[in-house]
């Protein structure tokens, strides 16, 4: 499951930093840059003769319209919003005590809304910051009351990712400036922050679990860095030391695919599933995994700023 969250978390990402303005998902850190977001929405969306489906999902190629709803919609990028949801059904799932029936599912539900639409909106445009915010750190308040908790971890989880979305762009902190660091903020919270959200809503979120998802995020590292190849010259122009900066596109590529493969094989694979005594399942995901190098190279380590997207896009195939 968590190998299948990578795949998503790397779709989305790719799609996502489709522009030089980065994006991040919340509960999640997302680029969002203070600076040069304007104030209020644009009467149409950037793009010329490209698609209305495009256009609703805030992705690449999308349609002009001066409807403002859809132009509002567009902005929060909802296909930003899978990884997160994806998250949450993990989470869900780990805590065992998610069942089948209609108070569960709905919310399940209300989780995914709280994690997607809402605190991944908020961090995409600042026109619905505080809309979206409130929205957000509201409907965690209120799955807190719903569970019976006697500490609001669902709402704090959800404050602690706003503020880091918050210092992922915002000075003196800025984590985007240096690519291990942000990289790290930005692939922890799209596999752990909503798993935990997930499963402190339904069971207990334990140190070992909050440690496993943790360790695994390094993967998610390595999904962010992807995205960075494409904008060195920007980002060196910036200031920002991604790793394709720091240590050139050569280097920085291997850290890439070294940081999804080992943490997978190692993290998932040997370090719990096999510790586990479930060696079918250690199987089962290393036959995921096997394509993902194929790609890697076949596309990605041949040129990763031409075939980044491809590369991508093939893994769920």
């Amino acid at each position: 499951m968590a190998s299948v969250l990578n795949t998503v978390s790397s779709v989305c990402l790719s799609s996502s930093n489709s522009n030089r303005i980065r994006t991040r998902p919340l509960l999640t850190p997302i680029a969002v840059s203070f600076t040069t977001v304007k104030s209020q929405a644009p009467d149409k969306a950037p793009a010329a003769g490209g698609s209305n489906f495009n256009q609703l999902l805030g992705i690449k190629g999308a349609s002009q319209g001066t409807d403002k709803w859809k132009i509002r919609l567009q902005l929060t990028k909802p296909v930003t919003w899978p990884p997160l949801v994806w998250g949450v059904v993990c989470g869900a799932a780990a805590s065992g005590n998610f069942h089948w029936n209609l108070e569960d599912v709905a919310k399940s539900i209300v989780c995914m809304m709280m994690s997607g639409p809402f605190l991944t909106g908020y961090t995409q445009v600042i026109t619905q910051i505080w809309l979206l915010l409130l929205g957000g750190l509201s409907l965690a308040g209120l799955l807190d009351v719903w569970a019976g908790h006697d500490f609001p971890i669902v709402f704090y989880l959800a404050l602690g990712g706003s503020l880091l979305s918050y210092i992922y762009s915002a000075p003196p902190l800025k984590l985007k400036q240096n690519g291990w660091i942000g990289n790290f903020a930005l692939g922890a919270s799209y596999i752990s922050l909503p798993w935990w959200a997930g499963q402190a809503l339904f069971g207990t979120l334990t140190p070992d679990i909050i440690v496993l998802t943790l360790l695994y995020s390094v993967a998610g590292l390595g999904i962010a860095i992807v995205n960075d190849f494409k904008s060195v010259e920007g980002d060196r122009a910036m200031g920002l030391q991604s790793l394709p900066v720091a240590f050139g596109t050569e280097t920085a590529k291997w850290i890439c695919v070294g940081a999804i493969d080992i943490t997978q094989i190692s993290i998932a694979i040997a370090g719990y599933l096999l510790g586990a005594g479930k060696p079918y399942y250690a199987l089962a995901l290393l036959a995921l995994i096997i394509p993902q190098v194929v790609f890697q190279f076949q596309y990605f380590l041949k040129d990763p700023v031409k075939y980044d997207v491809k590369y991508q896009v093939c893994l769920p195939c």
